[in-house]
């Protein structure tokens, strides 16, 4: 069975009762995201970019901290395009077809989440150099691991270990700086041994 991701999706997983986050999770996790790019940077940020954005929640988010942020999601759900694309800057890609859309960036703040353990090791592997190039500050990738007590969507979930992805950031060139987060191949060397996770 294909999954779709069609408004019943979004619906079901991000509004009804089988929601896994409420808003003020995903506010947490974006204000930490935020906060660590900017202390890596040294100033606040100025642009976004959300692979596999769904509905552009991210920026709902962003836009009352981060007034002039600019923002772009990238996404393959038809849907979600449709709906949000204008309002919300959505463009039509996945992480595989990253190199495809051909970004200028880099981007401050590189967001994938709740994305990954969906993609197969050859999607992983054709976007990840991209991801890497893209990201100037910090990289928020969360990703739930075979070690993990998973709960929610678990159609087309690939069960791999923490330590599986760890390797593949770090080969792209990320180092792990905290919670789901990676910083950049470009500000690597300018972190210092107890910043790193």
């Amino acid at each position: 069975m294909t999954k779709e991701y069609d408004r019943e999706y979004f619906d079901r997983w991000y509004r009804g009762r089988n929601r896994v986050h409420t808003h003020g999770e995903v506010r947490r996790k974006i204000m930490l995201a935020v906060a660590t790019a900017e202390y890596f940077l040294r100033r606040p940020i100025e642009t976004v970019l959300d692979v596999g954005a769904g509905e552009g929640a991210w920026l709902t988010h962003l836009r009352p901290a981060r007034r002039k942020v600019s923002y772009l999601g990238i996404e393959p759900s038809d849907y979600a395009i449709e709906a949000f694309g204008s309002t919300r800057n959505l463009r039509k890609g996945s992480f595989a077809t990253l190199g495809d859309l051909r970004l200028k960036g880099p981007y401050d703040l590189v967001v994938c989440s709740d994305v990954l353990h969906y993609l197969t090791q050859r999607e992983i592997s054709q976007g990840i150099g991209e991801l890497a190039r893209l990201t100037g500050g910090v990289a928020y990738l969360e990703v739930l691991t075979e070690e993990d007590n998973i709960v929610g969507d678990l159609h087309g979930l690939n069960r791999r270990p923490a330590a599986w992805y760890r390797r593949r950031f770090e080969r792209a060139g990320f180092r792990w700086v905290g919670p789901y987060l990676w910083i950049s191949p470009s500000l690597r060397d300018e972190v210092s041994g107890l910043e790193m996770a």
